[in-house]
């Protein structure tokens, strides 16, 4: 196509093309008009031109001209009229947001037709061989060729305008509602893939901003109005972030809006502090990151009762018995004492970054870890009232894990205030900023210190203790989980103490210079001693000695032979003697069990007999009582009656008279019929005893002979197995055996070749 001299002629020809159907041509008149080097003064006509272009561009899903277009527009009225570039813009994403939502209201099931993965990626060659072989027509395959098109069209819009009005102080303000616009976008349709890489693309822009320090227009983050845009927009991508639950982005996003406040020095407004004080402690949570979770939640306390003149009191409490809670149950043994010296240094620069990103200004020169710790960061909530605000039961929490010893009563204690406490939580009326309060959440995990309270007050009064006696003490987790508690405290030399299976004991023990880890570590620098030394003064080679060594070393080898076939039979006979004790231990299991399987199986049968008897006599009495009620209801109707007939009010009393008499008569009467029952019923089953106990006798029998064939069956298999493993071994121990004494000849010939190859040199 020719450039044309004049802007009219080519929109009146690209009119023209439109109208007989040929948009191709039309687009690329327009395309050639914006981007000839004629046309470089801004004009109204170029704004109606613009107009047009975008419209076919969004029209024909051309995003590649749409961009380059766009790019040449801003070149053209950047200095002259900016304005027209922000409505066309503006035109052309509304254009772009109405073909989707289009596509979107005549698909009929949206889920399936944006299933794709990434909006950006190509078509599949998979996709594209089902479309031709599989000759589907279908609603699935109609809903996605319609809407996901557009709605990849919609998200190249939002990254083609972010590029297009980036670090321009101009069009601050387009940028973050574009920008706002693609968060939503991302948030409405669950794009995690897109707001990744969306995220990047500003975060990008930012760091970009310093390269343009000589552009004019380049935007001025010290203006209280351009920070203001830049602090609203990254709070809007922590927000979605944490939306998606894509946490590692929120922490980014975090980071973003810590370093956006680091690079102009101004603290933003309370109501946005609280905004990134709350998302820290939901981030802080998912990473379990207890202790800058509650740091966090100070911090969040501490803005709160500031500058929140609503707060209402019932939301205070709740806030601080978070903050409480959030304190306690960070673990209270330092993870770092068995840390390498490398791994403290990333812990320095890891705690050191935690602590400005909450607010907490640490010297670098002194140690984090006591400015950052849980017994700090407790005496701070004291000192500063935080502890005084919460509820009644967070306060005698605190006083039973902190300052309290009961050994044996802790848990029993606890429990009744963990039942409560995790009854309060909910939204906070007078804090809407702040998530939803659920102390519920940290019942988990104060159930763990107070199992680890436990344990460390135990070790200080017994030496030993029965694995029963302390699972009874511990009422929250089975055993298992309080030897998993108690191997990562042993681990951090939070508590000393060993667990005992086979005894069923746990035996506290004291760390003292003779513990295993340390005769370990002496062993270990005693031969690093002898390897030193031994390069310092190598032994000498003496050639002469060789000869001498090669005629005592048949001697050796036999030596040698005979004090492994004595080690054999050694552990042979160990390993006989510990199988027989596993054998032992074996049967000793069973025979317990089957016992208590025998007590528990009598104790149900007399629970189920007792509660029979119960049953009936519960019946009886309840039979007994309905027919009283019934008869005295009677004779009362009938005492009315007579009463009625008299016409007076005084043989009530004989009517009375005469029902306790009755009463008293059919009392006897029952009580001798129940006694006359039970006689017969007692005569009826005594003629059964004889029966009963024949037949316990033969199921006790039956059941002591299948026993007897079951214990035979399994010391027979025992004995196979037993069998099986000794020739394994035989078999192995042959082969090891062969396989040395092959490779010990080999290496004999070896030395006797150069020996011999030696003496022919010397001879020489």
């Amino acid at each position: 196509m020719s450039t044309y001299a004049k802007p009219e002629a080519a929109l009146n020809q690209a009119e023209a093309l439109i109208n007989v159907g040929q948009k191709q041509d039309a687009l690329q008149v327009l395309h050639d008009l914006i981007t000839s080097k004629r046309h470089r003064a801004w004009q109204k006509i170029l704004e109606k031109i613009m107009f047009k272009y975008v419209e076919l561009c969004v029209d024909m899903r051309r995003g590649k001209f749409a961009k380059d277009g766009l790019i040449q527009y801003r070149i053209v009225c950047q200095q002259v009229n900016v304005t027209s570039l922000e409505e066309v813009i503006k035109h052309f994403m509304h254009l772009s947001t109405e073909k989707a939502e289009q596509a979107r209201s005549q698909a009929q099931a949206l889920e399936e037709a944006l299933d794709v993965d990434d909006l950006e990626a190509d078509k599949r060659p998979e996709d594209l061989m089902l479309s031709y072989v599989s000759g589907e027509k279908g609603k699935d395959r109609s809903d996605r060729e319609l809407v996901t098109p557009w709605f990849k069209f919609l998200w190249e819009t939002y990254r083609t305008v972010l590029e297009i009005l980036r670090n321009n102080s101009k069009l601050e303000a387009l940028y973050a509602m574009t920008a706002h616009r693609a968060f939503q976008f991302c948030k409405q349709y669950k794009r995690t893939t897109e707001f990744r890489r969306l995220c990047e693309i500003i975060r990008n822009h930012l760091l970009n901003l310093n390269k343009y320090r000589d552009q004019r227009d380049r935007p001025d983050l010290s203006s209280p109005e351009s920070l203001q845009l830049y602090l609203d927009t990254r709070f809007e991508q922590l927000k979605v972030a944490t939306d998606l639950q894509l946490w590692q982005e929120a922490f980014y996003s975090v980071e973003d809006i810590h370093g956006l406040m680091c690079m102009v020095k101004k603290t933003p407004k309370p109501s946005l502090l609280v905004v990134y004080y709350a998302k820290l402690t939901e981030i802080f949570w998912i990473s379990s990151s207890h202790l800058y979770h509650a740091y966090a939640w100070f911090k969040l306390f501490t803005l709160q009762k500031t500058y929140n003149k609503n707060l209402s009191l019932k939301d205070l409490q709740l806030i601080a018995s978070s903050v409480v809670l959030a304190a306690l149950l960070v673990v209270p043994y330092d993870r770092s004492r068995s840390a390498s010296h490398l791994e403290l240094e990333n812990e320095k620069d890891r705690n050191l970054r935690m602590a400005n990103l909450i607010g907490f200004e640490l010297d670098p020169k002194f140690d984090s870890r006591e400015a950052l710790s849980r017994s700090s960061l407790l005496s701070e909530l004291v000192s500063k009232g935080v502890m005084s605000c919460a509820t009644q039961e967070v306060k005698d929490l605190y006083n039973l894990l902190e300052h309290e010893f009961l050994p044996l009563d802790l848990a029993s204690k606890v429990q009744p205030l963990l039942a409560k406490i995790s009854k309060y939580g909910g939204k906070l009326a007078s804090a809407s900023s702040v998530p939803e309060v659920q102390l519920s959440r940290y019942i988990p995990a104060l159930e763990k210190l107070v199992t680890l309270r436990v344990l460390q007050q135990v070790s200080e009064v017994y030496q030993m203790m029965r694995i029963e006696s302390l699972s009874q003490m511990i009422p929250f987790f089975d055993f298992a989980v309080v030897e998993k508690i108690s191997v990562e405290a042993v681990k951090h030399n939070f508590i000393a103490m060993k667990i005992d299976h086979m005894r069923g004991v746990v035996v506290f023990c004291n760390l003292g210079l003779e513990s295993d880890g340390l005769r370990d570590h002496l062993t270990i620098f005693a031969q690093s001693l002898n390897k030193v030394r031994a390069l310092i003064y190598p032994p000498a080679n003496k050639a002469s000695k060789l000869g001498e060594m090669l005629a005592g070393l048949g001697e050796i080898v036999d030596k040698e032979h005979k004090r492994l076939l004595a080690r054999k039979s050694i552990i042979e006979k160990r390993k006989e003697e510990h199988e027989r004790q596993l054998i032992e231990m074996e049967r000793e299991e069973e025979s317990r069990r089957l016992k208590q399987q025998k007590i528990t199986e009598e104790a149900e049968q007399k629970r189920l007999a007792a509660e029979f008897e119960h049953r009936k006599n519960q019946r009886i009495l309840r039979e007994i009582e309905e027919r009283e009620l019934e008869e005295a209801q009677a004779l009362l109707e009938e005492a009315e009656k007579r009463n009625k007939k008299k016409g007076g009010k005084k043989p009530i009393l004989e009517g009375e008279k005469v029902l306790h008499e009755r009463e008293q008569q059919l009392e006897v009467e029952l009580s001798r019929q129940r006694h006359d029952g039970d006689l017969r019923e007692k005569y009826r089953l005594s003629r059964m005893l004889d029966n009963k106990n024949t037949f316990q006798e033969r199921v006790l029998n039956r059941r002591r002979v299948e026993v007897d064939r079951r214990k035979v069956e399994r010391e027979e298999r025992i004995s196979l197995i037993i069998k099986a493993r000794k020739q394994e071994r035989e078999a192995k121990r042959k082969k090891i055996f062969y396989v040395r004494t092959e490779e010990e000849k080999i290496k004999r010939l070896r030395e006797e070749e150069e020996a011999r190859k030696r003496e022919g040199i010397h001879i020489n």
